[in-house]
C-alpha cells in the first residue's frame, strides 16, 4: 500500500532521479558515460524535432514513428537506465516502480522547454 509518506519520499527522491533519468550516468563510469552522453544528443536532437517526447510512465516515447536505429537504440538505452534508476528508487522508498516512475515523470515533464512533447498516462501527445 502507498502511503503518503512514501509517495511524498518518492517525489523527493524523484529529484536526485532526475539526474539519471534524463540520460546521464555516474561519473566513474567513464566509458557508459560517453555512450550515454552521445544517446542524450540523439534523443535531445529528436526531441527537438518532435520525434520524441516523455511519456507520464517515465519512459521516452515515439510522438511520431522513425526508422532510425541509432534513435532507437539511444531512446532504449535511456529508458533502460531510467527503469533501473526508478527500480532502485522503488526499494529505498517503499513504493512501486510505476509510483517511483511517475513522480519522476512529473518533474521531468515540469521542466521541458516550451514545444517539447509529452504524453500524460491518461491522454495523447500534448505539445507543452
Amino acid at each position: 500500500m502507498i502511503t503518503t509518506r512514501n509517495a511524498l519520499i518518492a517525489i523527493g527522491a524523484g529529484l536526485s532521479l532526475l539526474t539519471c533519468a534524463l540520460g546521464a550516468s555516474p561519473a566513474n563510469a567513464q566509458g557508459a558515460s560517453a555512450s550515454l552522453a552521445s544517446a542524450k544528443a540523439v534523443v535531445d536532437a529528436a526531441k527537438a524535432r518532435g520525434v520524441v517526447g516523455e511519456q507520464g510512465d517515465g519512459f521516452l516515447g515515439f510522438v511520431t514513428s522513425s526508422g532510425d536505429a541509432k534513435l532507437k537504440a539511444s531512446v532504449a538505452a535511456i529508458n533502460a537506465g531510467r527503469a533501473q534508476a526508478y527500480r532502485s528508487v522503488a526499494a529505498r522508498t517503499e513504493v512501486s516502480e510505476a509510483a517511483a516512475a511517475q513522480a519522476a515523470a512529473q518533474q521531468i515533464v515540469a521542466l521541458l522547454p516550451p514545444g517539447a512533447y509529452y504524453q500524460p498516462t491518461d491522454g495523447g501527445w500534448t505539445r507543452k
